[in-house]
């Protein structure tokens, strides 16, 4: 019985990230940017979720760009192909070797520029991105972006977010929703989380922070967790795996954050 199980579990959670991502990207979003456009004064490096549709870069490029606010988006492409849900949720090998990649890519744009210094750097990642996301701040030094927000990431709620609250200068946002029971709920039941543990995903539950004898524990202070209410339904977020990243919601609760400088 449990093959069988395993097996309609798995063809039910293809169907249900196939649909509700090519949902998304069906409509995905190629910003021009206005002839108005002021220069960029922060660079957003986006990672996406699983499969290569791009649905959270397409989002926030078009709020950006409705709102006018002065923001580079750079989409990092990290995926093992267009479609390949398993293999990129699944490999968190390949997640930890893309997050090094993302370290230098962070790191180049790091260095002096002619015209001025380095631009502010601000993380975003959906889902499975959220692994390299992670990945990546182990291989920077501290504050060495502004700020990290993680939209349903599906990595256990027990892991080690230290590495990237030190890498975060003004700290990390997570959206998380206990709505998202298709994909945070039976998928991660069924294969685990990003990180190849199976436990709860902080995405649906949130980040449970350690000990307060843990060294460093004292960096938790600078997570700041937000879990999905009705109230913000009117965004289009319901509280599903694909919620956070409507464009509405990214307006009202995700730009804001991009714009707070801190001292």
């Amino acid at each position: 019985m449990r093959p069988v199980f395993l097996r309609s579990g798995l063809l039910f959670l293809l169907a249900t990230l196939g649909s509700g991502c090519a949902g998304v990207s069906a409509s995905r979003y190629a910003a021009t940017p206005r002839p108005d456009a002021p220069p960029p004064q922060a660079v957003v490096f986006v990672v996406d979720g699983v499969g290569n549709f791009g649905a959270t870069s397409s989002s926030l490029s078009r709020a950006i760009d409705e709102t006018g606010l002065p923001l580079h988006v750079h989409t990092v492409e990290w995926s093992h192909g267009y479609g390949r849900i398993f293999a990129d949720h699944m490999d968190h090998c390949h997640a930890r070797n893309e997050g090094r990649k993302l370290a230098e890519q962070i790191a180049c744009y790091q260095r002096p520029r002619a015209d001025g210094p380095p631009l502010p750097i601000y993380l975003i990642a959906h889902s499975g991105g959220s692994a390299v996301a992670l990945a990546a701040t182990e291989f920077l030094p501290p504050d060495s972006v502004e700020r990290i927000v993680l939209l349903a990431p599906s990595v256990s709620a027990q892991y080690d977010l230290r590495p990237a609250l030190r890498c975060a200068r003004l700290g990390m946002d997570v959206f998380h929703s206990h709505r998202d029971l298709a994909v945070l709920g039976l998928g991660v039941g069924i294969i685990g989380t990003a990180d190849r543990r199976w436990t709860a995903a902080a995405g649906r539950v949130g980040f449970r922070p350690p000990e307060a004898s843990l060294p460093d524990a004292v960096l938790y202070l600078k997570l700041r967790q937000h879990p999905w209410d009705p109230c913000v339904g009117w965004t289009g977020n319901q509280g599903g795996h694909e919620g956070a990243h409507h464009v509405r919601f990214l307006r009202a609760y995700v730009l804001p954050l991009f714009a707070e400088r801190g001292t």
